[in-house]
């Protein structure tokens, strides 16, 4: 799908030739002499017609307007949520009408947040998954024509941001909603290295020697019980000087979580297809940096395998011995997400990181604690998590802080290692977080747990993309922060 920005204001949109037309109407629009604006006059004259967020009036063939197909639709206060909440309510009638051409109105001057909740809300509300059809029919829209009143820099800045958010989610959804013997690790790293080409980028993927060598007993033991072959996967992005420490994004690359030994339930688990949604998120990001190519240097850490109850698997009681040197016994081998994020976090050290973040479907408990709407955030460091936390606010990529109090760890001890691998149900997505903090001790640390909202069961089946709207908007926000100039300090004056 194409999507481009264009100049256009309510009197040349009449003649826009354009299949269908969608005019986003705000609670402060004020009519003018053209013919969109004497048919929403007359829609809210005769009260057919609301500005509420989401309502809208579908009329064919105007008198005086060009497009064949037309939606009025209220946009609300034109906030970002408003936005969003308008383009959910139509979407499903331009699919259902298969239309392949459609310009979008924007007839007042909408702000960044307006445009890249609609272009997420667009690319969102027509994605089809197609990878593994033997006869795929795919997005019908092809075309999408966002019209603004005037082509200012700032629009055009959230337009491109919009649009490489939007191709990072579909690249993560893409990989999250395959099937686990189409995304295997050695399929991962594949896809590592294709999106990691050019200039600024670089792509290395270890296999099992390698990962033995570097002494990461933890993600080994989550691997021994598959037949194949884990991947360490290393990405990197400099787009900033060599010198300027970067960011760090590690995603959860469990490609399929049968629980080990400690085996799930039968029902629903083809849903854990999804456990390597952070891994997604991680390629996602870099998808969406070859796009904007931001002055900032980004590292993206996938440690990815299978989790599977063979004959080799890793046994309840067993202890391993990390790649940080501390011991872990493993009481629940389906607890594994944190068993090869610890490895990583370890590995991140050596990049002298400005900040870490894992990304991972890591607990049951944090669906119970947020559902689907809020990602679980944790955080070492209270700027890092305020960061995070407005980031997701802008992106409308929600998040919500959880605490991090040390008696949550309590039920972490063990009498035969260093640490266990879980520490009870009481406060569950918490004591896991604990468990990751150990091994995060060297730089300021974020855990986002997005376990209730990687993607979406029932009938809504599939991937959600997220977090890499939060996660881009915070790398563009600390690379905008370092490479804002700083103001020189006055000289102070001293007596003689």
């Amino acid at each position: 799908m194409n999507f481009e920005l264009t100049p256009l204001s309510l009197a040349s949109a009449c003649q826009d030739k354009t299949e269908a037309l969608i005019v986003l109407v705000p609670e402060t629009f004020k009519p003018g002499k053209d013919a969109i604006s004497q048919l929403i006059a007359h829609a809210l004259e005769a009260k057919d017609f609301d500005l509420k967020a989401g309502q809208m009036l579908a009329a064919y063939r105007v008198a005086g307007i060009a497009a064949a197909k037309i939606w009025l639709l209220g946009a609300g206060s034109a906030s970002a949520v408003h936005i969003k909440t308008a383009m959910s309510a139509v979407l499903p009638q331009i699919k259902s009408l298969q239309v392949k051409k459609l310009t979008i109105l924007f007839p007042f001057n909408a702000d960044a947040s307006a445009i890249q909740a609609l272009v997420g809300a667009v690319g969102d509300g027509t994605y089809v998954y197609t990878t593994t059809q033997s006869k795929p029919k795919g997005r019908q829209l092809k075309n999408v024509y966002l019209g603004v009143p005037h082509l200012e820099p700032m629009i055009q800045k959230a337009f491109d941001i919009a649009k490489a958010t939007w191709m990072g989610v579909e690249v993560a959804k893409e990989w999250a909603n395959r099937p686990a013997n189409h995304a295997t690790p050695t399929a991962l790293g594949l896809a590592a290295k294709s999106l990691a080409q050019g200039r600024k980028f670089s792509c290395e993927v270890l296999g099992p020697k390698e990962v033995a060598k570097l002494g990461m007993g933890s993600f080994i033991s989550v691997a021994q019980g598959s037949r194949e072959p884990l991947r360490f996967i290393v990405m990197r992005y400099q787009g900033a000087a060599a010198s300027v420490a970067p960011v760090v994004l590690v995603g959860k690359g469990i490609t399929f979580d049968t629980g080990g030994i400690s085996i799930k339930p039968a029902p629903e688990m083809d849903e854990m297809k999804f456990d390597m949604s952070g891994a997604a998120s991680v390629l996602g990001v870099f998808k969406s940096l070859s796009q904007l190519m931001p002055a900032v240097n980004v590292v993206g850490l996938i440690p990815a395998c299978e989790n599977m109850p063979d004959g080799q698997a890793v046994k309840p009681g067993d202890v391993v011995t990390s790649m940080s040197g501390q011991t872990i016994e493993i009481l629940n081998t389906d607890a594994e997400g944190r068993l090869v994020l610890c490895d990583a976090l370890t590995y991140a050290e050596r990049f002298k990181p400005a900040a870490v973040i894992d990304i991972a479907t890591l607990t049951g408990a944090c669906v119970i604690a947020l559902g689907g709407v809020r990602t679980g955030l944790f955080a070492s460091d209270d700027q890092l998590a305020q960061a995070l936390y407005q980031a997701g606010e802008v992106s409308q990529d929600l998040c919500w802080r959880l605490p991090l109090d040390d008696a949550y760890g309590e039920g972490l001890k063990s009498h035969f290692a260093d640490v266990a691998n879980v520490g009870g149900r009481a406060g569950g997505a918490i004591s896991a977080a604990k468990f990751l903090q150990r091994f995060a001790k060297a730089f300021p640390w974020a855990h986002l747990d997005i376990a209730g909202t990687a993607w979406k069961s029932g009938a809504a089946k599939g991937a959600t993309g997220r977090p890499v709207g939060m996660l881009l908007t915070y790398v563009l926000t600390h690379a905008a922060e370092k490479s804002a100039p700083v103001k020189a300090t006055p000289a102070r004056k001293v007596k003689a």
